[in-house]
């Protein structure tokens, strides 16, 4: 296992799988395309991309049949959904909360769905082929978005299924955190895309199922509070969860939210779950240095 490692008093801070995004809305469901600045397909020429899928999209009459058979489909659905309530059958758990039926920009969510939007020698065009799901299969290849306080990298490894620590990295890509002008959230549909805006104005759309963590840690304006400023308490609370993690466990980072609550974060690079996010590795207290239960706060306070 050889897994990618920041250099020397450089801070690792977070690990997420990412990949280029996919549209949802009817006409354009299930592609992607990589644009100019004038809407031109560009994939053929960005250098070293390997031969990809080439999409069109729906036509209005494609659209509308389809949306008719969705409809009908969800309808029968809904109607067997009423028969097992009716009867106390046990039903599945509703939609994420956090995704959205409306979209705020049709232009490049309805009627189109650029992940690259770049004019030629910007930024954008620079990105891995690896990114996109059309030229590398998630069943055989994943890549992850590696964030230091220093820059943003791109790392792929072969996937072998029920194999999830065998990580073999390969750094794809990289740029320093400087490059990056805004990180914006893109809530249609699903709620997982993320707009990652770069300075010299090209832009790229992206996916991860860990969205949150990735625009938490990319904020320019994220700040975490230093050990030596926290009371006796909020610091012993601090050092007794950072003692119970992994040896090669990073000093724990602090930060604070609106409420006064804390949360501590600690990144191990050797484990796994450190590149998820999961809650081993992170904690909340309070302004007494009570440490809280995950479930007693809000999530959009501390994303993961």
């Amino acid at each position: 296992m050889s897994i990618w490692k920041p250099g020397p008093g450089e801070v690792l801070l977070a690990r997420v799988p990412l990949t280029f995004a996919t549209g949802a809305a009817m006409r354009v469901r299930g592609m992607r395309w990589f644009r100019d600045i004038e809407r031109n397909d560009i994939q053929h020429e960005l250098a070293g991309w390997p031969e990809g899928p080439v999409y069109a999209a729906r036509s209005t009459g494609d659209t509308v049949a389809r949306n008719t058979l969705k409809g009908a489909a969800m309808a029968v659905g809904v109607a067997i959904l009423g028969v097992l309530t009716s009867q106390g059958g046990s039903t599945p758990g509703g939609p994420s909360e956090v995704g959205s039926d409306t979209s705020d920009d049709r232009g490049d969510e309805v009627e189109d769905f650029p992940v690259m939007w770049a004019a030629p020698g910007t930024v954008a065009r620079t990105l891995p082929w690896q990114l996109d799901p059309g030229r590398s299969s998630a069943k055989r290849y994943r890549t992850h978005a590696v964030i230091t306080d220093r820059r943003l990298v791109i790392v792929g490894f072969p996937y072998v299924k029920h194999n999830d620590r065998l990580i073999d990295d390969e750094r794809l890509w990289e740029i320093p955190r400087s490059t990056i002008a805004e990180v914006v959230p893109r809530d249609f549909k699903d709620g997982q895309d993320v707009k990652i805006v770069f300075a010299d104005g090209s832009w790229c759309r992206l996916s991860s199922i860990k969205r949150m963590r990735l625009i938490r840690h990319l904020d320019k304006d994220v700040q975490f509070i230093p050990l030596d400023t926290l009371t006796p308490a909020q610091r012993n609370t601090v050092e007794r969860f950072a003692a119970a993690q992994p040896p090669d466990a990073q000093a724990p980072l602090v930060s604070q939210n609106a409420c006064g609550c804390f949360r501590v974060h600690v990144v191990a690079p050797s484990t796994v779950h450190a590149f998820f996010g999961d809650s081993e590795l992170s904690t909340v207290m309070d302004a007494q240095g009570t440490e809280l239960p995950l479930t007693e706060y809000h999530p959009e306070d501390f994303p993961s």
